[in-house]
């Protein structure tokens, strides 16, 4: 029976887990996506006076929200359709479904968990980041060796 560490260098030796380095860059990707597909679509913060102040939703301005909006659609459509989302692609990441159930569902969990930021950012019992774990999921990198 392997020991509590020899199971931990398991987990991070699995040539499938994707570096947390790798992890940021794909979020940071998706974010500035979304970022500029609300600018470019709902220039909010560009059509005000200079000195004026933006709309605000429970003291953020609207324009986060609807960053955070169009982050949320387009993990869910993508990851959904394709299994990854554009920051994913470039860095050579994929989602899988772990636990038995509706995709769709999952994909629908993991992306509000993933929009709270801090889920991402903390590890599960068996290595996952919590919005995965929490979902059902498992983020990879597919053209590893192993895989």
């Amino acid at each position: 029976m392997p020991t509590t560490d020899e199971r931990q260098s398991e987990r991070d030796e699995d040539p499938l887990d994707p570096s947390f380095l790798r992890r940021i860059g794909a979020f940071v990707v998706d974010w500035v996506v979304s970022a500029l597909v609300t600018f470019v679509l709902l220039p909010y913060d560009l059509l005000l006076e200079p000195g004026q102040q933006p709309p605000l939703l429970l003291g953020i301005p609207q324009s986060s929200w609807a960053t955070l909006g169009v982050f949320f659609v387009l993990n869910v459509v993508l990851v959904r359709l394709t299994g990854s989302t554009l920051g994913h692609r470039l860095f050579g990441l994929q989602v899988w479904q772990v636990r038995a159930g509706s995709f769709t569902l999952q994909v629908l969990a993991r992306s509000a968990l993933a929009c709270l930021f801090l889920p991402g950012l903390v590890r599960a019992g068996d290595g996952r980041l919590l919005h995965d774990y929490l979902a059902g999921t498992r983020i990879v990198r597919p053209g590893a060796d192993g895989a």
